[in-house]
């Protein structure tokens, strides 16, 4: 499957409840895994951040993450999942979710105090992980924290796991046994995701022009964090009570 093709694949076959479905169907362990990575999250939050959640789905992170923030933004290309997010956040949610394309961002530089994109998108989403970076750091605020995340290399097992039990329930395609392993999960319907290693991230961030801190969280997940630099072109402090133009 294409980079082109994959990024649409979520919304073409996984949007809305069929995403829920496949966090329904996590084991223990796996479950340790996604509260682990929203946990390491909120512990890079301030109260009174403003966060973008690249990749949404149906708010599954967004909505966690509203308690340790100010305002969260969503988005992702799949219209169905944004549907269920809209619905399950309610008109009082301190959440806004938005259709928009990860690797060509509609909002102005600067526009956040943190941008996040946790379980692989960077590899799922099927787009240039330079560029999906760059556009997070070019719309994060100086000082501001970007954080992607991937898989850890000791959770293949309980990774390969999950997959297999979504592809029972005909969530995905029919795994590849023959072409899936070293960190990579080949499904028949052309479905391929790969955790990135520490030379990936080593690459991007010379893509980038930034090295990012590496963090292992939980034996799970593998975190890639970079801090905003200044830009010349950026604007001053934004004030208490400035809102996020979306």
């Amino acid at each position: 499957m294409s980079g082109n093709a994959q990024a649409g694949y979520y919304s073409r076959r996984l949007g809305g409840e069929r995403l829920r479905q496949c966090y329904a169907l996590a084991s223990p362990r796996v479950r340790q895994y996604l509260d682990a990575e929203i946990e390491f999250v909120r512990s890079r939050l301030e109260a009174t951040d403003d966060v973008l959640e690249l990749g949404c789905g149906y708010g599954r992170v967004t909505l966690e993450l509203a308690g340790s923030a100010g305002r969260v933004v969503g988005i992702d290309t799949s219209v169905e999942s944004l549907e269920l997010a809209r619905a399950l956040a309610g008109e009082e949610g301190a959440c806004d979710f938005l259709e928009m394309d990860a690797s060509a961002l509609a909002f102005d530089d600067s526009r956040f105090d943190a941008v996040v994109c946790v379980q692989n998108g960077v590899c799922a989403f099927g787009v240039d992980p330079v560029t999906l970076v760059s556009e997070a750091l070019r719309v994060a605020r100086t000082g501001g924290r970007v954080l992607f995340s991937t898989y850890a290399s000791g959770f293949w097992a309980n990774r390969l796991e999950w997959f297999e039990a979504q592809a029972r329930a005909g969530l995905v395609g029919e795994i590849d046994i023959e072409a899936t392993g070293d960190g990579t999960i080949v499904c028949r319907d052309g479905l391929t995701l790969r955790a990135l290693t520490e030379e990936d991230w080593e690459a991007i961030g010379s893509g980038v022009g930034s090295a990012p801190e590496i963090v292992e969280v939980d034996g799970s997940s593998v975190f890639a964090i970079w801090v905003a630099e200044r830009r010349t072109d950026e604007r001053g402090p934004r004030s208490s009570g400035e809102e996020i133009q979306v």
